[in-house]
């Protein structure tokens, strides 16, 4: 059984490009693959592995600076989720691209997975989902509101035109693993908002910890991995991804007819030239090859949060 852990700690690293090398060599060392992003506010990712390789893992994250409170969430996996291991240098670890947004200096309110019922079933709390439109698609808290948005980038742009809705309610937030919430409560509460929550652990930790006869939670939370998506208790869930565009697809949407593996689905049918076309169906024909080989294709893994 592989052990999956997905982690985040926002702390400064004057100079991150000197952690890249020895965090590398050792996960390549211990066989953990999956991604790990760095950036002058600290460290986020998500790694998989034997026992043995993510204790190690994680224990060298530890001993950097201001990671000694670092904390993870694990699930494990049948397989390897992931098909090779990468660290990466980023100017920030989830990209809003506000600058000074800081969750070291201001924060929302966490409240444990045990106490969000209560706290979304409130009449004055709006529920604001913080993830992209490809993931909410899939499952959400019920009655919360989908911004709709592309990319996390996009998040402060639909805040600016749409926080009149919000007069007067309290905002609690949630996301896959929590760490868009610390930097879009960070963001509301820079804004002026006053009570801002925010789903400690995320989405995941919901699931593995609220039992789901009392969840308020529907559907899948896509995972940045070949698990795809999770339902609760973590069990995965029969999603898999179109290698197109990278959306998560049931698999009986493989016998619709806008669908070619590797190539479209019919959520991205429109969406790519018959250059890019071209260019799929051939990395799908290496995948095959990679595949009647025994070895993996590096192109075939999933997108990264």
């Amino acid at each position: 059984m592989i052990t999956v852990a997905a982690l985040y700690q926002f702390t400064a690293f004057p100079d991150p490009a000197s952690l890249r090398g020895p965090l590398l060599s050792l996960c390549e060392a211990e066989g953990v693959k999956g991604t790990l992003l760095l950036a002058g506010e600290g460290i986020n990712g998500t790694i998989a592995g034997s026992r043995a390789g993510i204790d190690a893992v994680l224990a060298h994250i530890r001993a950097l600076p201001g990671c000694a409170g670092l904390e993870w969430k694990e699930s494990s996996a049948e397989a390897m989720p992931f098909g090779r291991m990468k660290v990466r240098l980023k100017r920030e670890i989830v990209t809003m691209g506000v600058p000074g947004t800081d969750p070291r200096a201001i924060v929302g309110t966490y409240v444990e997975p045990a106490a969000w019922n209560a706290l979304i079933s409130a009449p004055d709390v709006a529920v604001i989902d913080t993830r992209n439109d490809y993931e909410v698609a899939i499952g959400t808290f019920r009655g919360a509101v989908d911004p709709e948005t592309e990319s996390f980038r996009d998040f402060p742009a639909w805040w600016a035109a749409n926080k009149d809705r919000f007069h007067n309610k309290r905002i609690a937030m949630f996301c896959t693993g929590g760490i868009r919430c610390e930097k879009s409560t960070a963001f509301l509460k820079a804004q002026g908002v006053d009570e801002v929550y925010h789903l400690k652990g995320g989405i995941l930790k919901y699931l593995e910890e609220v039992p789901e006869g009392e969840s308020l939670w529907d559907g899948g939370c896509f995972v940045f991995d070949e698990r795809v998506a999770v339902g609760h208790g973590l069990e995965v869930l029969p999603h898999e991804l179109c290698r197109a565009c990278r959306r998560p697809i049931l698999p009986e949407d493989r016998a619709r007819p806008e669908y070619e593996e590797g190539v479209q689905c019919h959520l991205c049918v429109g969406e790519y030239s018959e250059d890019d076309r071209a260019r799929f169906r051939e990395r799908q024909r290496q995948v095959k090859l990679a595949e009647a080989r025994g070895a993996a294709h590096v192109g075939a893994v999933a997108r990264g949060e």
